[in-house]
């Protein structure tokens, strides 16, 4: 007999060997018709999979959250049965569910067009109408091996032959022929995963992601537990689509890459502006929370990467070069053993810390060429890196302080956090329990500390200490990591960084590894997305276009936009023979904040005509309120905070002066 708990606390006994489809139809009947999944303390499993042992079970429906990553491996099962029926003698690879949908990676000869989507759908549905039963079936290894191998299905024999062989070899069948290898679980019945389905877009994959096997073809896909959460996610691919952070950098003139530097950004003029603009603001930002910046080598000796440990764990991640002499070099992948050197050099007093040291460190990290894509995954970064030097007792104030800081910064940058992620010990660990426990403890009191509950990442934590990861979601809902810190007390255990305690001794201190934006890249790639490339006025590389009516307003542009620039604008004068409509049309598009108008008679009477960026209307100003009114709006918002207060400081010293008068 096996004991089963409900989640209301009754507890049942039941023959060993009962499957979750037994148990709720002794429930409810309705319940059995509609439930499609059992999970068993905490573990997903079929619906009429037998049970070996009891636990804490919960009985599922189509509905609940935990099974549309179930839908869509059941619809990626379906994608390759709808193939292999289509386009007979294609050999099925791997189709795992991903986050929003699925794929499934194809051997075939001929290559697929986006026009076989539409019949490949089709047969898809077909299949869902057929209703064919899902039946886990558990196999012998070697004849498992030699019933793909006779099928031609070399791959799926190969992933056998790989497998522990501890494995558990299991096949899902569908209705009385098709079959794939896989754990599952799956659903009852084809029906169930619904046609609430789209196949999005084809791909070329390397088999088992290595560029030295074959290519096999990819064909992705959505699914949703309902058509109007399809609807809503077809909606949202538009709308990214349109914000596409690489078609709007090239329409926006501000980078691009090319295949002679794969991974690497060229930035143009406006490009580089925008950078440099975040990169002073986060300056500023850092300033005043009591970071020093420092500069490392990009190139250190192979024995510094050994020593660090990096060398066994990140080489084939790394550039690595040799000189005339023999010498063994790597470019940097990351910047932080570099930055215990520096805390090294001289006696550390426990009064100097913490020691918060930044570095916009250029790193570089091998990525296989399949998985770049613009600005998002690249091997040539700059990392908004800091790492801070501590006590063990100013962890708490010290996490506190950062998670305020970061999420102002992800503020002032358009983005707030949504929520923070507190990645607790993965399975595979250095340090003990104990450790683990006061580690993880101290990262979850900073953050309440700061105001936020997070939400627990189990198992997702460095082998070496806890983290924080800060998630942050854009204008059209989308989820994004950025920024993190890592508690770290490894690094100067290898890299023997220490300080003088109060009593005398010598102590390590506790690293902690920050990052805010990850990298410029990534993150000014997410800004573009973002905002659709609808910059505020302080972001906007062009801030301001001055655009005359005809050409004899020429000169009066010109003196507009020399003032402009002496308050500190980003100003750009069109002086081109064109109909003003055109220049207008054509500067909207490049997603301009401002156009300021000018013809006859802005020249005339020292004005000029302001057309803000999503308004169809015009805004008519002096010369002087123009400028005053736009370098306002342009202020950084760390800047406009300052000015506001130095405002406040200066009537309170008027009224001191004025009352003691």
């Amino acid at each position: 007999m096996i004991d089963v708990t409900f989640p209301d606390g009754a507890v049942r006994s039941y023959e060993a060997g009962t499957t979750g489809r037994t148990i709720a139809e002794g429930l409810s009947k309705s319940l059995a018709k509609k439930a499609v999944l059992i999970k068993l303390d905490g573990e997903l499993l079929d619906f009429d999979r037998p049970l070996e042992r009891g636990g804490r079970i919960e009985i599922l429906t189509r509905d609940a959250p935990e099974v549309l990553e179930v839908i869509r491996h059941d619809t990626a099962h379906i994608l390759a049965e709808a193939v292999q029926e289509l386009f007979p003698g294609t050999q099925v690879t791997i189709g795992p569910s991903i986050e929003d949908g699925f794929y499934y990676d194809f051997a075939r000869e001929e290559p697929f067009s986006l026009d076989d989507l539409p019949r490949i759908e089709a047969k898809m549905r077909e299949i869902v109408d057929r209703d064919e039963k899902i039946v886990r079936e558990v196999w012998d290894r070697n004849e498992a091996i030699a019933h793909f191998e006779s099928i031609g299905e070399k791959y799926k024999a190969e992933i056998i032959r790989d497998l522990p062989g501890t494995e558990t070899i299991t096949v899902y069948r569908h209705g009385d022929k098709w079959k794939d290898l896989c754990r599952g679980p799956h659903l009852p019945s084809s029906k169930f995963a619904g046609k609430a389905f789209k196949l999005t877009k084809l791909a070329g994959a390397y088999w088992r992601g290595d560029h030295n096997n074959a290519q096999l073809q990819r064909i992705y896909g959505t699914a949703w537990s309902t058509e109007a959460d399809l609807e809503a996610y077809v909606t949202r691919l538009e709308e990214a689509e349109k914000r596409d952070h690489r078609k709007l950098g090239r329409q926006m003139d501000l980078f691009h890459m090319q295949e002679e530097g794969r991974g690497m950004v060229f930035w143009h003029p406006k490009g580089w502006v925008l950078w440099q603009t975040v990169e002073a603001y986060m300056r500023r930002r850092l300033g005043d929370a009591g970071y020093v910046e420092v500069k490392t080598p990009q190139v250190l000796d192979m024995s510094f990467w050994q020593k660090s440990g990096h060398w066994d764990k990140y080489r084939p991640n790394m550039f690595v070069c040799e000189t005339v002499e023999g010498e063994v070099l790597s470019l940097k992948p990351m910047n932080c053993p570099g930055h215990v050197q520096i805390f090294k050099v001289g006696l550390r007093s426990y009064k100097e810390l913490p020691i918060r040291m930044a570095e916009f460190g250029a790193c570089h990290r091998y990525e296989p060429s399949g998985s770049l894509h613009g600005l998002m995954r690249v091997r040539a970064f700059t990392q908004d890196d800091a790492h801070i030097f501590c006590r063990e007792d100013q962890i708490v104030e010290e996490t506190e302080k950062f998670v305020r800081l970061t999420r102002m910064i992800h503020s002032d940058l358009g983005m707030q956090t949504a929520y923070i992620n507190l990645a607790t010990r993965p399975e595979n660990r250095a340090g003990s329990d104990e450790f683990w426990d006061k580690a993880e403890g101290m990262l979850m009191e900073a953050a309440r500390a700061a105001g936020v509950e997070p939400v627990i990442a189990e198992g997702d934590g460095a082998f070496y200490a806890p983290k924080l990861d800060f998630i942050v979601k854009d204008a059209i809902g989308r989820e994004w990591t950025c920024g993190t810190l890592q508690l770290d007390y490894v690094l100067p255990e290898r890299l023997d960084a220490e300080y003088v305690a109060e009593d005398g001794s010598r102590q390590r201190p506790v690293m902690l590894h920050r990052a805010i934006l990850g990298s410029f890249e990534r993150f000014i790639g997410i800004m573009i997305e973002n905002f659709g490339g609808k910059f505020p006025l302080w972001l906007a590389p062009v801030q301001v276009v001055i655009a005359p009516i005809t050409s004899d307003a020429n000169d009066y542009a010109e003196a507009v936009a020399r003032t402009f620039r002496a308050a500190g604008l980003r100003v750009e004068a069109d002086l081109r023979n064109e109909k003003i409509n055109y220049k207008i049309r054509e500067h909207s598009l490049k997603k301009v904040p401002v156009i300021a108008v000018v013809g006859r008679k802005e020249a005339e009477t020292g004005e000029v005509a302001l057309r803000f960026l999503g308004s169809d209307g015009q805004t008519i100003l002096s010369l002087r309120d123009a400028a005053d009114r736009l370098s306002e709006e342009a202020l950084a918002p760390d800047l406009k905070g300052a000015a506001q207060q130095g405002e406040e400081y200066a009537r309170k010293e008027e009224t001191s002066v004025t009352e003691t008068a």
